[in-house]
């Protein structure tokens, strides 16, 4: 398992069977907030479901086609981020995430992806990073813009959760944004 410091308080772990119990109780306790976003906490809820979801990830990470990381804050695990994708032939990578609602508002998320496109350009070669968010998710979408990202469009009835149909805002960095193509 690796582990990345990106700060003092901040580390991001690979997905391991260890996080199943913790990733369980976070999901009980966030549900009915992560559930008005995210159609997984209505089908997703169990030890079983994460261990699948934990074994599914590694798969996809050990065929470079995605890498979910565990947000270890201040000594405890309050979320995830990662790649849900990873193209190498587009040379794109799409970032997801979700985190305990208690710990909005301290810039984690947004480190934590700063962290992801930088790694995105320097180490996969990725020419585009791109993060869609339902239309109304405000703090997920203030995520985006404190990056920098552009609003690239939004896409209509794309995602049912629970009984609602949300559409999506999609935001990209390029490479090109930054002379560096890099965040930092």
């Amino acid at each position: 398992m690796f582990k990345w410091k990106l700060d003092d308080e901040i580390n991001l772990c690979l997905v391991h069977q260890r996080f199943v119990p913790r990733y369980v109780q976070l999901a009980a306790e966030n549900k009915a907030y992560l559930s008005q976003w995210l159609a997984w906490p209505a089908v997703c809820s169990t030890e079983e479901d994460f261990r699948q979801f934990v074994a599914g990830s590694l798969h996809k990470y050990a065929d470079g086609v995605a890498m979910n990381c565990a947000i270890e804050y201040r000594g405890e695990i309050i979320g995830n981020v990662g790649f849900n994708s990873i193209n190498p032939t587009l040379q794109v990578a799409e970032i997801g995430y979700w985190m305990a609602e208690s710990c909005q508002g301290k810039g984690i998320m947004t480190r934590c992806c700063r962290h992801l496109i930088d790694y995105a350009f320097s180490e996969l070669a990725m020419e585009k990073v791109q993060i869609s968010a339902a239309e109304d998710n405000i703090p997920s979408r203030a995520v985006c813009e404190r990056l920098g990202m552009t609003l690239e469009g939004i896409i209509t009835r794309k995602e049912k959760v629970g009984d609602r149909i949300l559409n999506h805002a999609v935001y990209g960095f390029y490479r090109s944004q930054s002379s560096s193509g890099s965040l930092s």
